[in-house]
């Protein structure tokens, strides 16, 4: 879904705008994955999983419909073209966004496993 995004910069600036708001709710979608969770025995990387993707889906997923609609759409008229690339903030840079929101989406999510006593340690060694 689309947020208002008419405040955000240009470029690599409003890639790394878009990336912090990804990563503030995988944040603190992991909280509230984790108090569920929790109490239902799931594995740390199953509710990083799931915060990973519910984040994605509320704030990356218009800009990557946007991006996948753009490049492979079928545009027969310079018109219509143009009234839909008027409705997307920066379509130049689109594909910038969704990479920062990707990895801000998934720097969110480990920011929380991290947060609530992820044994990185123990993650690192494979145990």
């Amino acid at each position: 879904m689309h947020y208002d995004q008419s405040w955000m910069g240009y470029g690599l600036v409003g890639g790394l705008e878009a990336g912090g708001i990804s990563a503030a709710v995988a944040l603190l979608v992991y909280l509230v994955v984790y108090a569920i969770g929790h109490k239902q025995g799931w594995s740390p990387l199953r509710m990083i999983a799931i915060a990973f993707l519910v984040s994605l889906l509320l704030t990356a997923s218009g800009d990557m419909w946007d991006l996948i609609y753009f490049n492979y759409a079928a545009m027969n008229s310079l018109q219509y073209l143009k009234a839909r690339l008027a409705q997307v903030h920066d379509p130049d840079s689109i594909g910038l966004r969704v990479f920062w929101e990707l990895l801000g989406a998934l720097v969110g999510a480990g920011l929380g496993w991290l947060l609530r006593g992820g044994d990185w340690r123990r993650a690192l060694r494979g145990d």
